[in-house]
């Protein structure tokens, strides 16, 4: 039996227990709980208005919701005046391998996220081709065999216990990489039907879909037929195909029609990841993107999209490179750069793309990690220009050579207004397009965009409680109960016995996010308890230790 095969047999839902959809009816058949969550205001996870009462957690599952469940459990929980909540569930995250340098997935469960969805914008940790795994395989990763596909890359995390849940598309990029390379080449027929080959395996392994980022090499270099082949492999397991889309700014219209045809052709369902119209010039086009996706689900589409509650995207500086000069490796890059020839051109083309995104003083240097570059950590590029002394093209091709590529920026290059808009779409969720961190160990080192830390509190303190964009039961649901009914990951996102006992109980007054652009490794508040397959993984504020998440298959 496969990973999945045993998902499908041992995770039951609603339908196996013969229990209604009703989030509250009750599948109590004794009146002892692990834990009881007494006097909460209990959202299902529908959408539906909330109910004041009790929830019971036994061995790991939702076992009853009621209006006095008692007092007989090992812990009681008073949660007068508190949301509960099922588990938050990130359908689009950058976790993958920092959950083995951070497995409680501190910069996550603080905020109430009990699942993160990775291999996102057409990048994850799997497959490799069968020469690099053969070269590799005796190595060791974070103490685990050197894994090939989804199958080794779970079976490593769950060795290692994790304190989330966890899944994972296939990223396209990485899919290519593996059997056609890095370069900007064609693939031929043999290698389409190769990937295609190689995506059905990983999805009957269990994985979420496939994602796509079509701003990156080398899942760029694809064409619109190798593209589509890969589409219909992801309809034929009704599995999810993400997109970070071919252009967010000039020709974003264009390509979330891209998109949209895609879907159109190959039959698969779509996630438009972090749905933005990015730079002043652009703002405007956000109403007639929406018009876009309406007619798209109105004609037939099975589409929806997500998008993260901050004006700032955050990417590699690389990304300012022209997409024809990023094939290959890094030494080939760095090469280019080094060429006086190549360096005038990309130059000219970074110079350029400052512009549009709104000057060096909207760019800002999220981290570096060679000491004599410190100094330009935090800054945004008009500041390292004025520290330096040198001009904006110079700036950053000191910083690319001599990190090797291996900086992060962050660009101020959206409208508040457009934000409101957005999560006002039924069809929209909150995500953080981020990864776990942590304030301790190696990964403190680095400055990450605050969503890592404060996505989800962010979105119930700005556009719930403040701007009240959206009611507390809708809010949640496009948390919870939607993320879940796309990814097709079984008994979570909801709050009905039977299902897996990820829950959150938060204090809808005071929830807020303390991560900043200067500070990121900074925990939200009013986060009071988590829930993690019915394990108490935050109490009253503070992690518990226990690692109770699991990897996820699609079923």
């Amino acid at each position: 039996m496969n990973r999945r095969d045993f998902f499908k047999t041992s995770a039951f839902g609603a339908a196996a227990l013969g229990i209604s959809f009703s989030p509250f009816a009750t599948a109590c058949t004794r009146n002892h709980f692990d834990t009881i969550i007494k006097n909460g205001t209990i959202y299902s996870g529908d959408g539906k208005p909330a109910i004041k009462g009790d929830l019971g957690i036994r061995e790991g599952k939702i076992a009853a919701i009621g209006q006095d469940l008692g007092s007989s459990a090992d812990l009681v929980i008073d949660a007068k005046g508190m949301a509960v909540s099922p588990g938050f569930i990130d359908i689009h995250s950058h976790t993958d391998t920092n959950l083995f340098e951070a497995p409680k997935g501190d910069s996550r469960i603080f905020q109430g996220v009990t699942t993160d969805i990775g291999g996102n914008c057409g990048d994850s940790p799997f497959p490799y081709s069968d020469a690099y795994y053969e070269a590799n395989k005796e190595r060791l990763r974070w103490g685990n065999p050197f894994w090939k596909d989804i199958d080794g890359f779970y079976t490593a995390l769950d060795n290692n216990k994790i304190g989330i849940n966890y899944a994972s598309y296939v990223g396209q990029g990485s899919l290519r990489s593996s059997v056609v390379g890095n370069k900007n080449i064609p693939a031929t027929k043999e290698q389409i039907e190769q990937m295609c080959n190689i995506l059905d395996k990983e999805l009957e392994m269990g994985a979420i879909g496939l994602s796509f980022g079509l701003e990156y090499a080398p899942g760029s270099y694809a064409s619109v037929e190798e593209m589509i082949a890969l589409c219909k492999v992801v309809a034929k397991h009704d599995a999810l195909y993400a997109i970070h889309m071919r252009n967010e700014d000039n020709f974003v219209e264009q390509a979330v029609a891209e998109a949209i045809d895609f879907a159109r052709k190959s039959g698969a369902r779509l996630e438009i990841s972090h749905l933005k119209a990015q730079n002043e010039p652009n703002w405007h086009k956000l109403p007639h993107l929406l018009e876009l996706i309406d007619e798209a689900r109105n004609g037939g589409i099975d589409i929806t999209f997500d998008r993260y509650p901050y004006l700032a995207f955050f990417t590699g500086l690389s990304n300012i490179i022209p997409l024809n000069m990023r094939d290959g490796s890094t030494d080939d890059i760095l090469a280019r750069l080094d060429n006086p020839v190549t360096e005038k051109t990309i130059g000219q083309y970074a110079e350029n793309r400052v512009k549009q995104l709104g000057g060096a003083q909207k760019i800002l240097i999220a981290a570096c990690s060679r000491p004599e570059n410190a100094q330009y950590s935090g800054k945004n590029i008009a500041e390292c220009c004025e520290i330096s002394g040198l001009d904006i093209w110079p700036m950053i091709h000191h910083l690319l050579v001599t990190e090797r590529l291996g900086v992060q920026m962050a660009v101020f290059a959206m409208k508040e207004e457009n934000l409101n808009m957005i999560y006002a779409h039924p069809l929209s969720m909150p995500a953080s397009d981020g990864s776990v961190y942590s304030p301790e160990g190696v990964l403190s080192k680095e400055i990450p965009h605050p969503r890592s830390y404060g996505t989800f509190p962010r979105f119930f303190e700005k556009f719930v409680r403040e701007e009240k964009v959206v009611d507390m039961a809708t809010a949640i649901y496009k948390c919870t109960g939607l993320p879940a009914s796309r990814l097709h990951i079984g008994n979570r996102g909801l709050l009905i016995p039977g299902y897996a006992a990820d829950v959150v109980v938060f204090n809808p007054d005071t929830i807020k996010d303390l991560a900043t652009y200067a500070n990121p490794h900074t925990f939200p508040t009013g986060i009071e308890h988590v829930f993690v397959n019915g394990a108490h993984a935050i109490s009253e504020g503070k992690h518990t230790g226990t690692l109770a998440g699991h990897t996820l298959c699609r079923v």
